[in-house]
């Protein structure tokens, strides 16, 4: 393992070990925190969402040695995140919570998927902008999908569900333009010419 990537790994694992503990809590403590929030689905998904990237990416390079630990790290954050808000019930007990929760998730994931896109130098670098946050505003409608399905249509959050989807994408999708910029800002690269050569035609 090379040593650069091993601070990486490190906060990788870290983050997986604390979400998954926190997940079984969760599930079967029985806290009244964590009640009709489908914590049984994200025991069962949250942990294969955090290893899909990863493990795509070694499937498809075969290279331990290479994998890009820190953007997976980021990538895996917004869950760790996520489960934290409910197990110290900071969805109920401070209000702005889960819009503040939406755009900072977004704006990590966003920014360890744009890391990994940021690979391929897109050309010209408005299109990473563009397309990070496209692909943000997808996964917010999708996470939003996930959420009606496990929990919403059958809890007690129902009254002004729709309201509250509409701002979660329209946050998730900022945050995304958000990793996008830090993306691009972060992955340029200089191209400086030998001395004595000028831009134009060679002669």
């Amino acid at each position: 393992m090379q040593t650069s990537h091993r601070p990486g790994l490190r906060a990788a694992v870290l983050v997986l070990a604390l979400t998954v503990v926190q997940l079984a809590v969760g599930t079967f403590a029985g806290l009244d925190q964590f009640e009709g929030k489908g914590f049984g689905y994200r025991l069962a998904v949250y942990p294969l969402l955090m290893l899909l990237v990863p493990a795509v990416w070694w499937w498809r390079t075969r290279n331990a040695d290479g994998m890009p630990w820190g953007a997976f790290a980021l990538i895996m954050a917004p869950f760790l995140i996520d489960v934290t808000g409910n197990t110290f019930d900071l969805y109920d007990t401070i209000e702005p919570w889960d819009n503040i929760n939406h755009f900072v998730n977004w704006m990590l994931l966003l920014w360890g998927c744009g890391l990994l896109i940021a690979r391929a130098d897109v050309r010209p670098r408005w299109l990473l902008i563009v397309g990070i946050t496209g692909l943000g505003a997808i996964l917010a409608v999708g996470w939003e999908l996930g959420e009606w399905y496990t929990f919403i249509r059958r809890g007690t959050e129902l009254d002004g569900a729709y309201e509250d989807t509409l701002s979660d994408e329209l946050l998730g999708t900022l945050g995304a333009l958000v990793g996008a910029i830090i993306v691009e800002r972060t992955t340029r690269t200089r191209t400086s010419r030998p001395p004595g050569v000028r831009a134009g035609r060679a002669t």
